[in-house]
């Protein structure tokens, strides 16, 4: 009685549901889908390419950073500070 009860679901299932697609259907293997990715074979050159670390600040930089996250802080507390207040949020003069 169970496998009629299997059988019945699974075929209006089939006839309710659209039809599986993508790479998890049942009855195809993966390795037919989509062919493998392609193997780099040449080396990476690290002198090619300049070192970067965007998070290393001038102390020229650090100061002015300082300087706008203290005014953003001020401005917080209603306190508006600085030769532009306007200015503190990035803006142009």
């Amino acid at each position: 009685m169970l496998d009629l009860t299997v059988r019945f679901f699974a075929r209006v299932l089939r006839l309710c549901a659209p039809p599986p697609r993508g790479r998890h259907r049942l009855g195809i293997r993966a390795s037919l889908l989509a062919p493998p990715p392609p193997r780099h074979t040449e080396r990476l050159d690290g002198a090619a390419s300049a070192l970067v670390r965007p998070y290393v600040l001038t102390p020229d930089e650090r100061h002015r950073q300082r300087e706008r996250r203290r005014a953003l802080y001020l401005a917080t507390t209603g306190i508006d500070v600085g030769p532009h207040p306007h200015l503190i949020h990035g803006g142009v003069r």
